[in-house]
């Protein structure tokens, strides 16, 4: 069984934060993972800036980052597979949904499935949607279409 834990920082708690565990969880078992661990953060620009300048020397927010662990450990019921972080940044997030014309909901779980597909080990070297990643990512939104977070 896999598991998710979501937490926020430098905003206010988000009501959906369960809902967003949810569908990480619904991804993370489409994407045929099994015993996997990960975690969420829900952020502020100010926290994202810092991560991404830290981490990928962008001076700028942005939507969201992976940071993969990839580490096998001795959990209570066995061996369990710690996949790493997934930090979203809601603000960003909203102007996207906007630049895009699409709805916040939809673009949050888009943001979610890039997230945990860059902790399964998928890339992009740009954002042509013909990019073997981002081809399936759209796979995993058509089959979650269903799903809602807000």
């Amino acid at each position: 069984m896999n598991m998710v834990a979501a937490g926020y920082r430098g905003i206010q708690e988000p009501t959906w934060l369960g809902n967003a565990e949810a569908f990480a969880l619904k991804v993370v078992d489409a994407v045929g993972h099994e015993v996997w661990d990960l975690s969420m953060l829900f952020c502020d620009e100010v926290f994202i800036a810092e991560l991404n300048r830290q981490y990928r020397e962008k001076d700028e927010a942005t939507d969201v980052l992976s940071f993969g662990l990839g580490e096998w450990y001795e959990g209570e019921n066995g061996r369990r597979y710690m996949a790493g972080d997934v930090v979203v940044c809601p603000a960003a997030m909203s102007r996207n949904a906007e630049a895009f014309g699409v709805g916040e909901d939809e673009e949050m779980r888009r943001l979610i499935v890039h997230g945990i597909l860059h902790l399964s080990g998928m890339d992009h070297e740009t954002n042509d949607p013909d990019e073997p990643m981002l081809v399936r990512q759209e796979e995993l939104m058509s089959s979650l279409s269903e799903e809602r977070i807000f």
